[in-house]
């Protein structure tokens, strides 16, 4: 019979849990406890908690009881993706238990943890991300999946910004039935086939179809423009798509753009991309779209900027970040040179091309 287990930290947010588990909690017995001498902490990594060994404190939490062997492997595989392993503790009641714990300078203890206000930032996020890594118990090991976790946390808060989504565009909402799903590839991006029946127009059900999908995450593109110098700053750089096509001009003019981070605003990320890929601050923001750029086949989403900033002579240069293998190089164009290579259809980037014609019918309320 397996001992009781102390949960601390996340895994006390019973719909988590019931992912982890793969099944209803129906056979599980949960109670209120406490570790004493221990301190449940942020994690500044997280969002999760660390388990601090500390003198005179505690740390609140439930035992939970009833759980099978099976149930025990799911927990290892989940908890040990974060470096969590199970030790042998006594709880305030007296009772024998098991905790999750990992070494002490895994993590960077901060404040005290929130559980409730986890909840309230985190907890569908981590639903999402734990559906994604359970789907590969069985099939990866918890390191391989320890590896690509930060996609998959980036998935996962694309999915939690997409449930919030509504263009409010007077559409056709009819019945989905999805009667099959597999995921086809997990990687730096990943793909899910999908079989499903769809409403029709007319109100009938379509015959079962076969489609598939690639994931990607919500992304910031920024343009930086210059009122008073009256020009752009454009980004270049090598990108896959060019070349998989078998495109000669493997490199590229975009706008500043990134994946937005677990945590950030749209806005949020438009600025730090604007910082890391050019050195740039930027003093506005203006939103020139949010949508889907290849709503046919992908699950990316754009939000799409310009950024009102100063662009003396000499600011374009190279960047990127090191620690993301990026080699970035900017350049400055007058807007007039920058909307004739719209015209002239010098730009092979249609985000960018649409950034050259909102310019243009805006740039005088900018400029003044």
């Amino acid at each position: 019979m397996t001992p009781p287990l102390f949960f601390y930290g996340t895994l006390r947010h019973l719909p988590l849990l019931e992912i982890v588990l793969g099944r209803s909690l129906d056979t599980i017995q949960l109670t209120e406890e406490v570790l004493a001498n221990y301190t449940a902490c942020a994690a500044a990594e997280g969002p999760f908690p660390t388990l601090i060994a500390t003198k005179g404190g505690y740390a609140q939490g439930v035992l939970v009881r009833g759980l099978t062997a099976e149930d025990i492997a799911r927990l290892d595989y989940y908890e040990g993706g974060f470096d969590y392993d199970l030790i042998d503790v006594q709880v305030e009641s007296g009772e024998a238990a098991q905790v999750y714990i990992c070494a002490p300078d895994r993590w960077t203890a901060t404040k005290p943890w929130d559980l409730d206000k986890w909840a309230a930032d985190w907890a569908e996020m981590s639903c999402h991300a734990a559906v994604e890594v359970m789907g590969h118990y069985g099939q990866r090991s918890r390191d391989e999946v320890a590896d690509i976790f930060g996609q998959i946390r980036g998935r996962a808060w694309s999915k939690t910004l997409g449930g919030q989504t509504d263009a409010g565009q007077g559409v056709f909402g009819g019945k989905i039935e999805i009667t099959g799903k597999r995921r086809a590839y997990t990687g730096y991006f990943a793909v899910d086939e999908v079989s499903l029946r769809h409403e029709r127009f007319d109100g009938s059900l379509s015959p079962e179809l076969a489609r598939s999908y690639f994931i990607a995450g919500d992304a910031a593109l920024v343009l930086p423009f210059d009122p008073v110098r009256d020009r752009v700053l454009v980004v270049e750089q090598m990108r896959m798509g060019p070349l998989g096509r078998g495109d000669p001009e493997v490199w590229h003019l975009e706008p500043v753009a990134g994946r937005i981070d677990p945590g950030e605003t749209a806005e949020q990320a438009a600025r730090r991309e604007a910082s890391e890929e050019a050195g740039l601050e930027l003093r506005a923001l203006e939103t020139v779209a949010r949508g889907y750029p290849s709503p046919g086949d992908s699950t990316g989403y754009f939000h799409i900027f310009v950024g009102v900033t100063d662009l003396p002579d000499g600011c374009a240069g190279i960047g990127g970040l090191d620690g993301e293998h990026e080699d970035i190089r900017s350049r400055l164009i007058s807007f007039d040179e920058f909307l004739a290579m719209a015209d002239r259809q010098a730009i092979a980037n249609t985000p960018l091309t649409l950034l050259a014609y909102w310019l243009a019918r805006h740039r005088s309320r900018l400029r003044s």
